[in-house]
């Protein structure tokens, strides 16, 4: 199943940096983890924001749930979920 998540992070503004800068490196490398195993497809930064838009490829709503939940910098996101499907006009075999 595709999913589109966009994800804004709002870190507070008295966070400790290290802590931070802990949480953003966690959050890397599961990013790439993810990319690597095919679940999280791509990854898309949004100009002027602390923001992305990503494709996600996985088996169901709950597993979705069950990555994004874990990610280290959940507890400061906003997270909008769109659940995608092949548009008829396309001329590409597959979902992606």
């Amino acid at each position: 199943m595709l999913f589109h998540v966009e994800m804004t992070v709002n870190l507070p503004h008295d966070l400790d940096g290290a802590i931070a800068d802990a949480l953003k490196a966690k959050e890397k490398a599961m990013c790439q983890d993810l990319q690597r195993s095919g679940k999280w497809v791509n990854i898309w930064r949004i100009v002027g924001k602390y923001a992305n838009v990503s494709l996600f490829n996985v088996e169901s709503p709950a597993e979705l749930h069950e990555i994004l939940t874990n990610l280290p910098l959940f507890p400061f996101m906003q997270i909008e979920v769109k659940a995608l499907c092949r548009h008829y006009s396309s001329i590409k075999e597959g979902e992606i």
